[in-house]
């Protein structure tokens, strides 16, 4: 095998590797997470996780944080506990004006976060105290 292609091939893995395993603790305007996608933000410390989840035998969906490093999930909040999504059409983001929001089928808002001003450039991040 040619050295190039052996480096070439070699670097792609690296960067597939990197890209596809590194888990972020933050989301910013332009960004989400998506249960269809299993994706979940982690904080910096691995300590704790945001995703997606359904508890016992239920198929509701919920957002949550969870201890991250046991190895029984133990979800420490829920957002949107009263109006549970039905689906895998679950999408967290930051809307336009700067506000956490959970949207469900339809992009209807199933939880939203009680923001009364507008930001700019905003980025959600999952602390290491799970906040």
């Amino acid at each position: 095998m040619d050295i190039s292609v052996f480096v070439f091939l070699s670097s792609s893995f690296f960067l597939f590797y990197f890209v596809f395993s590194h888990a972020t603790d933050n989301i910013t305007g332009s960004q989400f997470l998506s249960d269809r996608e299993a994706t979940t933000l982690v904080s910096k410390d691995g300590g704790f996780a945001l995703g997606f989840f359904s508890p016992g035998d239920s198929t509701n969906r919920y957002l949550g944080i969870w201890y991250n490093n046991i190895p029984i999930k133990t979800v420490v909040w829920v957002a949107n506990r009263r109006n549970p999504i039905t689906d895998s059409s679950g999408v967290l983001m930051v809307n336009s004006s700067g506000s956490l929001v959970l949207l469900k089928q339809n992009s209807t808002i199933a939880w939203s976060a009680n923001s009364t001003k507008e930001a700019r450039n905003s980025k959600v991040q999952l602390l290491d105290s799970g906040n």
